[in-house]
């Protein structure tokens, strides 16, 4: 069973900080692979990344009104440096 991961980021959708939350993950997670990107018809995006077989996904949801990302895999490990 896999254990799905969600961070929130920002609780107001916001393409500034989706866009930088994607360039974190790319930035900070090596061998990450960056996917197709979708937009739902309120303008909501989901960017998706692949991480060997691991999904990766950032969304900046104007229906939830939130940034977050869901994965299969910790992210904290990636970024531990900079929690501390």
């Amino acid at each position: 069973m896999i254990k799905l991961y969600e961070y929130n980021i920002c609780t107001n959708a916001d393409k500034t900080i989706f866009l930088k939350q994607c360039n974190a993950l790319e930035k900070h997670i090596p061998n990450l692979r960056k996917r197709q990107q979708l937009i739902d018809v309120d303008e909501s995006i989901t960017q998706i990344y692949m991480l060997e077989d691991k999904i990766i996904t950032v969304h900046n949801s104007y229906y939830i009104g939130a940034v977050y990302v869901q994965s299969d895999v910790d992210l904290l490990p990636y970024f531990n440096s900079e929690v501390q």
